[in-house]
């Protein structure tokens, strides 16, 4: 059942009320739900937790997680400053995505997704579908449509074809990423880059 209303109470001053409970999309069984960790300070909570259980278990080695769990904590500070920075510039430009799976870093940073097209659960949405979400693109002018890999979907080329829509590809899940202790800041780093770099073409 994957009715998820995240109860999360963030420990940070973005008052963002949208409702994360309201997807309609389901995350394949198996597959993993990234609006949790796309919040730095969700990350930072998941972190300290860990480093807890870790000094439980392995009392000898408690220093070490500590000053591991420090050192990120500190680096995370660092990048969330430069996204901060980098983001806020580019808060205003209209952005559409196929999935919500960015909600937790678009509270984050200031950022609002125009719009999330999504074929309905049908592999090819009827031309109704495509019509209104294209004449959503009309209305939002200059804007980017960011897809998820493996695939750029057809929809996408269809849905911005002729007009003045920049297309890229945002990894949530950071398939390409190699999953090490730097792995989670590459991830928010990547997701940053690739969102500030197509908004501020615009």
């Amino acid at each position: 059942d994957h009715d998820h209303d995240h109860d999360h109470d963030h420990d940070h001053d973005h008052d963002h009320d949208h409702d994360h409970g309201e997807h309609d999309h389901d995350h394949r069984p198996g597959s993993l739900d990234a609006h949790l960790w796309l919040l730095p300070a969700n990350a930072l909570v998941i972190a300290e937790k860990m480093a807890g259980d870790l000094a439980a278990l392995d009392p000898t080695n408690a220093q070490r997680y500590q000053a591991n769990l420090a050192a990120f904590r500190q680096r995370l500070s660092d990048l969330d400053q430069r996204l901060q920075a980098r983001l806020a510039r580019v808060g205003d430009q209209p952005f559409f995505v196929f999935h919500e799976a960015y909600d937790y870093f678009e509270a984050a940073y200031g950022l609002r997704h125009a719009g999330v097209f999504s074929a309905g659960g049908e592999a090819q949405p009827g031309a109704r579908h495509v019509a209104q979400m294209r004449q959503r693109l009309q209305q939002a002018g200059p804007s980017c449509v960011f897809y998820e890999p493996p695939a750029r979907p057809r929809l996408a080329q269809t849905l911005s074809r002729g007009l003045p829509v920049q297309l890229a590809e945002l990894d949530a899940l950071g398939s390409g990423i190699t999953a090490d202790a730097r792995g989670y800041e590459r991830l928010l780093e990547s997701l940053g880059s690739t969102l500030a770099e197509c908004l501020e073409g615009l």
